[in-house]
Order: C-alpha cells, then structure tokens, then sequence
C-alpha cells in the first residue's frame, strides 16, 4: 500500500513514517520544515519527502493520506484530498489501527520529560532482552558495541514485538479530530510524568488539558497500572474524577510512603539509589538534573510492571546514552561546551538549568533560548520567561519578527538577561563575550535558523 503522510517531519509523524516503511508499505510525504535530525533519518531510510503541502504530491492517489496535526483547511494539499475523496486518517488512529490494537501498550504521558522517559523504558526493555516496539519523539543516542541494541535504536521507532512503548502526547490528533493523540493508544501502563498548562493554542486552560488525560485513564484497564510523582495536585485532581486502575507513586529524595523511591547520591542526579519494596538498585549514569532522576524512576517503575527487575533495570540506565537535543554536547571549542537542548517551557527551561548548574558547577552558564512553541508565541508564560532562566550566568533571548509581544518588556531588567533580534546578533555577542570554561546551552524546539553549527563554526 501507498501511504502519503502530511506533515512527515514531526517528530511523531516522521517516527510514524518509519513504522510503516517496516509494514512493507510505500511511504512518501510533504512537509514544509524540513531540518535534521528527523529529515536526515527518513532520507537514510530512503522515505521520498517534497517540500511544501502541494495536490500535486497526492497525483497519483495514494492508497491512504495519513495526516499530521500541523496541516489545517485551506492547504491545497488539504483542500485536494477532501476535494476528491482520498482515504484519509490521522497519524494516531493509523497507529492504533495497524499496530497497537493487539499490543500491550505502555504509554508516557505529561507535559515535560515524554520523549526522555519514553526512551529510557524503551531502552530498559531492550537492554533486559525484550524486543518491545517503540515510538519515540526524538532520536536516541547509542553508545553501545551491542549490534542488538544498535539495530533496534538505530531510528526514533521501532516495531518490536508483544509490547510498545510509546511518547504520549496531549497535542491533538488532527484538524477533523480534535482529541489528544493519547486517548487512541488505549495503555496498559501508563506514566503520568506531571501536568501544567500548555499548548495554549488549542487548550483554554489546565482544566481542559486534565479532561484529556481523564479520557485516556478511563480507557486504562484495571489489570493495568498507572506511575506517578506523589504529591501532585493537578494530576490527583485529575484521579478524583475516577480511577480503576491501580496507582504506584514515586518519590525522589522525598516520600518514603511512595512505592518507589530515590535517594540521590550525587547532587546532580548522575548517580542515584532505587528502593521498592525489598528491592535496591543503583543507577551511575551520564545524566545529570533532578528531572531526569524522576523521568528514570517512572521508566524503571514502568519496566518492574512487565517483569524487569529493579537490579536489571538499574543497570540498564547506567547504560543508557541519552537522546539528541536534550543537554547534546555538539561542539567543544578552546573548552567552550556548546549544547543543543529540546526545552521550550518555563519548568523544562529551570530544571534544565538546574541540572546544568549541578553537572558544570566550575563553568559559567550561557542560555540562548527560543521562544518557538504555540504557547510560547501567544505570550501566555511570558511572566515567568525571565524567573525560568535566572539560574544561567548569562541569557540570550531569541526575539523574531512575528513575535506579537514584546519580549524585551517581558524580560525586563532582568539581571544578565537581554533580547536581540537577529541570529547574527547571538553569535556576534557570544563570540565577543565567551571564555574557555563555558558552557552554552541552545534550547528550541525547532531548527532556530539553524544557529548550532553556524555558533560551533564562529567559535572555530
């Protein structure tokens, strides 16, 4: 079958690609925002993908037009396919339909750490043996001579067998369906990582998002189980609506009532104990901050409920590699660390801080950050821009033409933040100011005009 898919460089769609290039289908697709490292993984797969959403890529007809949310009425992609009845579905209801429907599904929900902790289970239950499918938003860095694991991470998906785990995500399904993408996945087990409000472009407020999450819970089977933090006031308002699944809490350096806990033995979070129940692990790793210590928690509670012992587990994760563009070391230049981080909220831009300032305490912090999300080009965490960022030593905020508000009176006076206007500006400052002994995080969720290796080259 010829599958077309709009939309096919998201980082779910494109993973998605790769899935159904696996079932034997034909794949081809349309994007407008083509940039690596999700267009450099579908060209190696040899997936043909066309610049801009044009009916002429839909002539001939393929056999089903899978269509991501970022395609809306009025593109002429859009328009043609309704204009001459293609088969057409959304990515998540594909998904279902052809692979999780017989699967048991273990799926990674919440606003901050999906595509960290979804890799961190997926990698647990390759690392223990268990060849589980998995779709992953991001693509995953292997440090490993295992040729298994090699092979099974060698893309953002894999199909697997048996089992699936996958990054659950509350962003809707498509423009004729508006529900999450996770109320089609209908999990097993699931992670409940945290929940604040985002996504303002489609969600009036946190009520709304915590309604979505409900629809998914209510469709958890009561064999199945759901992990979260403990003490968490919007996901246990979310529960007061109705569970029938069992619950296990987690707790790091905190609740020792929590069904699974951690104790950190290094402040930065790269090594830290597990206890649950007469079970003990430790985990010596390459990550660092306290998010990520809960994201490994949750991701080894997830795996104990399939059978993965806490030592194996443990062990895993000290094995883990990480995930590209989450605190990625992409360039070392007269000992300036340059890294590419995925952050684009407020939280996801402390804690990312946090655990920087922890793992490169003897180094000044440069934050260069992006405001590219929905969220974050409507203005609604503008407030809290300028506290997110206040644990850098020096913050570069990234203001582009279409920004509808001012960021420049969002940051205020700010100490040792300031606004430019320019990509050229950023590396210009950077390169006039920087020392050996930096260490400059870049954090965006999109290409940001392609600013890493252009700053890498300047440094050079």
């Amino acid at each position: 079958m010829h599958i077309h898919i709009l939309g096919i460089c998201g980082t779910f769609m494109g993973s998605l690609a790769l899935l159904a290039r696996d079932l034997g289908h034909t794949v081809t697709g349309s994007d407008t925002n083509i940039y690596p490292p999700m267009s450099t993984q579908l060209a190696d797969a040899g997936i043909e993908i066309w610049e801009g959403y044009k009916a002429a890529h839909l002539d001939p007809a393929p056999d089903l037009v899978v269509v991501g949310n970022a395609c809306k009425r009025g593109m002429e992609a859009v328009e043609y396919m309704l204009d001459q009845r293609l088969p057409y579905t959304s990515g998540p209801q594909f998904l279902y339909e052809t692979v999780l429907k017989n699967r048991h599904v273990l799926a990674v929900a919440g606003t901050h750490g999906k595509t960290t902790t979804t890799t961190m289970l997926s990698w647990i239950l390759q690392f223990a043996g268990i060849d589980t499918g998995f779709l992953i938003g991001g693509v995953p860095l292997v440090n490993t001579e295992d040729t298994r694991l090699q092979a099974a991470f060698a893309h953002s998906s894999h199909l697997g067998e048996r089992y699936f785990v996958i990054e659950a995500d509350e962003y809707d399904s498509a423009f004729f369906d508006k529900r999450s993408k996770f109320v089609h996945y209908r999990p097993t087990t699931a992670i409940l990582n945290n929940l604040e409000f985002d996504h303002a472009d489609i969600f009036a407020d946190l009520d709304a998002i915590a309604t979505q999450f409900h629809h998914m819970i209510r469709m958890i089977p009561s064999n199945g189980q759901i992990i979260m933090p403990a003490h968490t006031p919007s996901l246990e308002d979310t529960l007061k609506k109705g569970v029938w699944t069992p619950v296990a809490y987690t707790a790091v350096d905190g609740d020792t009532d929590a069904d699974w806990q951690a104790k950190l033995v290094a402040v930065d979070g790269s090594v830290f104990l597990v206890r649950h129940g007469d079970e003990t692990g430790e985990v010596h790793w390459g990550m660092s901050g306290l998010h990520n210590v809960n994201n490994g928690l949750a991701a080894i509670a997830a795996a104990h409920h399939i059978g993965i012992s806490v030592q194996v587990a443990c062990q895993a994760l000290s094995n883990f590699g990480g995930i590209k563009r989450r605190m990625e070391l992409i360039g070392d230049v007269g000992d300036i660390l340059v890294f590419d981080d995925f952050a684009h909220h407020p939280t996801a831009i402390t804690t990312t801080l946090d655990g920087a300032k922890k793992s490169l305490s003897n180094r000044r912090i440069w934050a260069i950050i992006e405001p590219r999300s929905n969220t974050m080009k409507l203005g609604s965490h503008r407030s809290q821009l300028a506290s997110s960022a206040a644990l850098a030593d020096h913050v570069i905020w990234y203001e582009p033409k279409n920004l509808s508000w001012g960021l420049g009176d969002a940051i205020g006076d700010a100490a040792n933040q300031i606004v430019l206007d320019s990509v050229d500006a950023i590396i210009d400052h950077i390169t006039a100011h920087a020392q050996a002994g930096d260490a400059i995080i870049i954090m965006s969720n999109g290409g940001f005009e392609g600013i890493h290796g252009r700053l890498v080259a300047a440094l050079s």
